[in-house]
């Protein structure tokens, strides 16, 4: 697909892995429509009207996910959408169905449906690797892939109501896919960070600021890795101008334990309270080196581990999160 005075729209613009896909598509000379919850929220808009070429090729728009003429105006003239808007919460919510179900699948379906009535061409649409874990009827002999699904009842069971939304959101895209011969590919980033554009944090870096911060929490139903916010929105322009792209696209830098990762920032920052962790804190994830290979296949190289650590580092520390 060209992207010559091409137009797309990326819902969840102003977030972490939007903000870097607004960049990165500005800088590819994309027109954008980035979607915001509340245009007068300078912390959701500020960030994006500082890039570079945001005066002349960025228009934002503030939709709810809920409401299908907001999302239909913003998708409007667009070639392509990118759909990343979603709830982020991985601590304990008082009401799943209202804060995490009913926007990720709902809002979903109302994305692509704007995008079906409004022409687009190709929809990305960002899922997880909360899709693929928790699976407990996978092998245990074999390295997870994009063929493996996380299991709805044990989601349910254990109350993992951000990956429940997640799977039941990819799976609603790619039902409405088949049903309306739209054309859908979906990224699965695992845990990601790197330097943060926006002034607030993911949920994702809140996990290493509370690993520097001391705290003991093993995530083991959701780690499958780490990934960088900029090859994570790489993935999506990859997918999105590849016309040979389908499916799922598994986007980590190596499947790992977050042992692994806690090593790592201890090696890195030993004058930091970090704590010891048993290496293997996700029993029966095979870890693996070439677990993206289909996005490698597509041109991706994936930053390593050491490099997102340092650059998440960094990020928190120029904004003030540690000293």
């Amino acid at each position: 697909m060209s992207n010559l005075n091409g137009v797309v729209c990326v819902t969840g613009g102003s977030g972490c892995i939007g903000s870097w896909l607004v960049r990165l598509l500005l800088d590819r000379r994309y027109t954008v429509h980035a979607t915001v919850k509340n245009l007068n929220d300078a912390k959701e808009t500020e960030h994006l009207r500082a890039l570079e070429g945001a005066d002349t090729r960025l228009r934002l728009f503030q939709i709810d996910l809920l409401d299908y003429d907001s999302i239909f105006a913003a998708v409007s003239g667009c070639a392509g959408v990118f759909h990343l808007a979603s709830p982020n919460i991985i601590d304990r919510v008082l009401d799943h169905q209202k804060e995490l179900l009913d926007p990720a699948i709902k809002g979903t379906i109302n994305v692509l449906t704007a995008a079906k009535a409004a022409g687009v061409r190709r929809v990305v649409v960002t899922s997880s690797t909360s899709a693929i874990m928790t699976s407990p009827h996978w092998p245990a002999d074999k390295v997870k892939s994009e063929d493996c699904w996380t299991d709805v009842e044990s989601c349910k069971q254990k109350e993992l109501w951000y990956s429940l939304s997640k799977t039941l959101a990819e799976k609603a895209a790619w039902d409405f896919s088949k049903e309306n011969s739209l054309d859908v590919v979906v990224v699965n980033p695992a845990v990601v960070m790197g330097p943060v554009i926006p002034p607030t944090l993911t949920a994702s870096m809140l996990i290493l600021l509370r690993l520097l911060q001391g705290c003991t929490e093993t995530y083991g139903d959701i780690w499958m890795g780490l990934v960088h916010f900029k090859d994570v929105a790489l993935a999506h322009i990859l997918v999105y101008e590849n016309p040979l792209a389908s499916g799922r696209h598994l986007c980590v830098e190596a499947i790992s334990h977050y042992g692994d990762f806690v090593a790592k920032v201890a090696e890195l920052y030993p004058e930091y309270d970090v704590p010891r962790l048993p290496r293997d804190t996700q029993p029966g994830l095979l870890r693996t080196k070439d677990a993206g290979k289909k996005l490698v296949d597509l041109g991706l190289q994936f930053i390593p581990l050491e490099q997102i650590i340092k650059d998440s580092f960094e990020s928190l520390k120029s904004k003030g999160f540690i000293s």
